[in-house]
């Protein structure tokens, strides 16, 4: 019986035709190995487990091919850069999203460490988590791209608005408290200088008059704090704090991503927004899956200005960590601060996180990273922007794209 129930099941299939799961002699046999093993999932005696085995176990009982938006190469790319810098700097673990930028398309959803569905009873049930999709976490002051194209799209802002910037600020009045600069910086930023210093001073500047009901909407339509339109597969929605709880300090906190959670691949679809000319659209992985959603957060001008502040941050300030001479990238840094068990923040353990885009002028990828709890050199620019740079240059030499002008720092 079980035997005849095996043999019959659908396979699952890459979107380049490699197969990730299929059956052989009455058993269900993964080739591809512990490539996409988390999204994959893995069967038991009967019906699926865990991961796409389990949330699409009628269609595949029922003999139906699986095809995934996956494109094997850019996964195992990014699986690659995972398992090469969370090991190097003691990371527990450590997840990427590859977007492609006009569908939604998932091309990558990579988590470290990595497992092998041919040999699943191995492995825990922490190592079988695909991370990247249910994990949250606080994006840190990636967030802040986002808010300045908030910022700019109702007018509060502009690129070239100048801000007293101190290295502390108290914010909040009588339930206040003072936020603080990581990075020294000049006394006076404009808002580019602001994403390129990532100040949280300068942040909460920019923020001041930003209604509060508006600036919570806007990350919710972002994506923050709401389902992932991906049906059957399981994701996290991650959180924002209901409106009757905000205030002046909530809302400068939210500005630089802080006392709210995300998981990457909400990080990657609201980036991807900014990269797609200002519209959303909801991450799909299941090839003809439906449930996609489309919707304007900001005005495509908007968009592009903001990409070029990206850009900006990478050639003027982290190229060495982010950047690839010849070509135009653009993406934020953030480094996050954990929640430890008692609700009180860790002043050991942090997220490194990166999220961007490229080509920087016109978009096709954009691509988030976290690493969880690194133990050295665990700032987003260390550790979380070169794994960026690596999967980039691997999707840019796998496009055969030619080098532009050479983009280097002080250029």
């Amino acid at each position: 019986m079980r035997s005849s129930v095996v043999q019959a099941r659908g396979p699952i299939v890459a979107s380049d035709g490699k197969v990730l799961a299929t059956s052989v002699n009455g058993k269900r046999v993964y080739p591809q190995g512990s490539i996409a093993g988390q999204l994959v999932g893995m069967m038991g005696t009967t019906d699926g487990l865990e991961g796409l085995e389990a949330a699409y176990n009628g269609p595949l009982s029922a003999g139906q091919p699986l095809k995934l938006t996956l494109d094997t190469q850019v996964q195992a790319s990014a699986e690659a850069a995972l398992a090469k810098a969370v090991p190097e700097h003691q990371g527990q673990y450590g997840t990427v999203v590859v977007l492609e930028t006009r569908t939604g398309r998932v091309l990558a959803a990579a988590t470290y460490p990595p497992f092998d569905p041919n040999v699943w009873r191995r492995y825990n049930q922490e190592t079988r988590r695909n991370r990247a999709f249910v994990d949250n976490f606080e994006p840190g002051s990636t967030v802040k791209a986002l808010v300045v194209a908030a910022a700019m799209n109702e007018g509060l802002t502009t690129p070239e608005t100048v801000y007293d910037t101190p290295m502390r600020r108290f914010v909040g009045g009588r339930w206040g408290s003072t936020i603080g600069d990581a990075v020294d910086h000049p006394g006076a930023l404009s808002t580019q200088g602001i994403l390129r210093y990532s100040s949280n001073v300068g942040m909460s500047h920019i923020v001041e008059h930003f209604p509060m009901e508006s600036m919570r909407g806007y990350l919710q339509q972002y994506g923050f704090g709401r389902d992932v339109s991906m049906p059957a597969i399981p994701t996290a929605s991650g959180q924002l704090q209901p409106l009757p709880r905000w205030n002046e300090l909530v809302r400068a906190t939210n500005a630089f991503g802080q006392g709210m959670s995300s998981t990457t691949l909400q990080l990657a679809a609201a980036f991807n927004t900014l990269a797609n000319d200002g519209q959303y659209i909801s991450p799909r992985l299941v090839e003809g899956a439906g449930g996609v959603e489309r919707r304007e957060v900001v005005q495509p001008e908007v968009a592009r200005t903001t990409r070029r502040l990206l850009q900006t941050v990478i050639t003027e300030g982290i190229f060495s960590q982010a950047g690839i001479k010849g070509y135009n990238l653009a993406g934020k840094t953030g480094t996050a601060q954990t929640v430890d068990a008692r609700g009180r923040y860790s002043a050991t353990v942090f997220d490194s996180v990166f999220a961007g885009f490229f080509p920087a002028e016109s978009p096709r990828v954009t691509i988030a990273v976290m690493v969880h709890a690194a133990k050295f050199k665990y700032h987003g620019s260390q550790l979380a922007a070169p794994i960026f740079k690596e999967i980039s240059a691997d999707v840019l030499s796998g496009w055969a794209a030619a080098p532009g002008r050479a983009q280097t720092e002080g250029e």
